[in-house]
């Protein structure tokens, strides 16, 4: 019997909660195949005692289905990730020592564009890094586990590659990337409840291979909920972006957002308004979500505002199609915001650690 009539069995068996199959995550570690008695090894690293129990039930049922085969053993390696540090501390990720500087763009509500500056603002670093001679790179950790947008505004759309037990981020427009977008399929609802998605962060934190970065850009969900504290309390943080609109439903929430930070220690580089204003082609600005949404937020902070951020359909496009302003017309107004943004940032991140 063939070991690829089983190896493409295997790959029907999914990793619980993924739609992805264990063979594409580079779990199994051999096929031994003796006259239809077939032994499968396979290589797993989790903290859930149920996961191996579920993969091993379902790896021998969908081995025994094969023709031909007469006996199934399954042998499974169970290695433990780095557990949660307590609250309050943050976890010496081995992984990031090649990091340098970490920032969470986060917001306290939806809807007020917090992935696209997160976009737009990692390839802009990239640019003014590159300019300055500094090759190290850029990453983004989209941690929007419920609606991961950065692999289409980034135009990443093939599976991350799995070294021993690391995943590998997927690279374009010269960014590295992890998200759950790559993880699951477009038509899988994610239902989880607040366990599930602090794992989730700490393997993307603790179990991706990112190598050498400059900045590693982290695209938080909406809210101060789960994902935040978890995030907060494993990767060191050098700083966190708050993203607001002008108008007050945006700008009340964003403080309290912002409030979180403080409480585990995480300083705030500032505030980005998006959605600023429209500007007309006579030169106009139109401001259709309001005033001094920025600004007011900002100073209540006591933190400087770092943008304004226009309205621009090319903003909009760059986005559906993979290709950030920044790149796509890095001429344009917003293009330029976004350009000022990324060496404020920088500057903020080196003033920080002098």
């Amino acid at each position: 019997m063939d070991n690829t009539l089983i190896e493409n069995a295997l790959k029907t068996v999914k990793y619980p909660g993924f739609s992805r199959d264990i063979v594409s995550f580079g779990l199994i570690k051999g096929i031994e195949n003796d006259a239809g008695r077939v032994r499968v090894k396979i290589a797993i690293s989790t903290n859930d005692v149920q996961v191996p129990a579920l993969i091993k039930r379902e790896v021998e049922e969908t081995v025994r289905a094969v023709p031909g085969v007469t006996a199934v053993d399954v042998l499974i390696a169970v290695s433990r990730p780095q557990t949660q540090p307590p609250p309050g501390q943050q976890a010496q990720v081995e992984n990031m020592r090649d990091v340098r500087y970490c920032i969470a763009v986060a917001s306290g509500k939806g809807g007020v564009g917090k992935s696209t500056v997160t976009a737009n603002l990692a390839v802009a670093i990239d640019r003014v890094l590159r300019q300055r001679g500094n090759t190290r790179g850029v990453g983004v950790m989209d941690c929007d586990i419920y609606g991961p947008s950065i692999p289409l505004m980034l135009g990443v759309n093939v599976q991350p590659e799995v070294t021993g037990d690391m995943l590998e981020p997927v690279e374009n427009l010269g960014i590295k990337v992890m998200s759950m977008g790559l993880l699951v399929d477009d038509n899988t609802p994610i239902v989880w409840r607040g366990p599930m998605i602090m794992k989730t962060i700490q393997q993307f934190a603790m179990n991706v291979n990112w190598g050498v970065l400059e900045i590693l850009v982290i695209d938080l969900p909406p809210g101060t909920g789960d994902a935040q504290l978890s995030l907060a309390q494993t990767v060191p943080l050098d700083g966190a972006l708050i993203i607001t609109t002008p108008q007050t439903a945006a700008v009340n929430v964003a403080r309290r957002g912002a409030r979180m930070f403080e409480k585990v220690n995480v300083p705030l580089l500032g505030v980005v308004e998006n959605m600023s204003y429209l500007q007309t082609p006579d030169g106009k600005k139109q401001y259709l979500f309001g005033k001094g949404g920025g600004e007011l937020t900002a100073r209540d902070l006591d933190t400087a505002l770092l943008a304004h951020i226009p309205i621009d359909q090319e903003i909009r496009e760059g986005g559906d199609h993979g290709i950030p302003i920044v790149i796509g017309n890095p001429k344009s107004p917003a293009s330029e915001a976004f350009i000022t943004l990324a060496e404020k940032v920088i500057a903020a991140l080196e003033a920080k650690c002098e």
